[in-house]
C-alpha cells in the first residue's frame, strides 16, 4: 500500500469520524426539538403556565413561554437542517475519497 492510499484512508476515517459526530448532534438536537413540540402541545389547551427557574416552579405568562418556545423550535429545525447539510457533504467527499482509494489498491494490485 503507497503512502498516499495510507494517508487517503486516515482523512477517509477522520470523515467518518466528524460524520458520527454531525449526527450525534443532530439526533440532540431531534430531541430536543420533540420535547419543544411537546411542551407546546401541552401549553395549547392550559390556562395557567409555570417554568421551572432553578429548583422552584413560577408560574408564567402562557403567550410569552409559547412564544419563547416557538423561538426554539425555529432555532433548533436550522440546526437540525445544517446539520444535514454538513453531513450530506461530509458523505459525498467520504464516497469520492472511498471510490479513490478503491481504485488506487485496484492498480496497485493489477501491477
Amino acid at each position: 500500500m503507497t503512502e498516499s492510499s495510507e494517508e487517503k484512508i486516515q482523512q477517509l476515517q477522520a470523515l467518518e469520524q466528524n460524520m458520527q459526530n454531525f449526527l450525534m448532534q443532530r439526533q440532540q438536537f431531534q430531541m430536543q426539538l420533540v420535547e419543544v413540540d411537546s411542551a407546546l402541545d401541552e401549553i395549547k389547551n392550559k390556562d395557567s403556565v409555570y417554568r421551572i427557574i432553578g429548583n422552584i416552579m413560577v408560574s408564567s405568562n402562557k403567550e410569552d413561554v409559547k412564544n419563547e418556545l416557538e423561538e426554539k423550535k425555529k432555532l433548533l429545525e436550522i440546526r437540525v437542517s445544517n446539520l444535514e447539510k454538513q453531513e450530506q457533504r461530509l458523505k459525498e467527499k467520504a464516497d469520492k475519497l472511498r471510490e479513490g482509494i478503491l481504485h488506487s489498491l485496484k492498480e496497485n494490485k493489477q501491477q
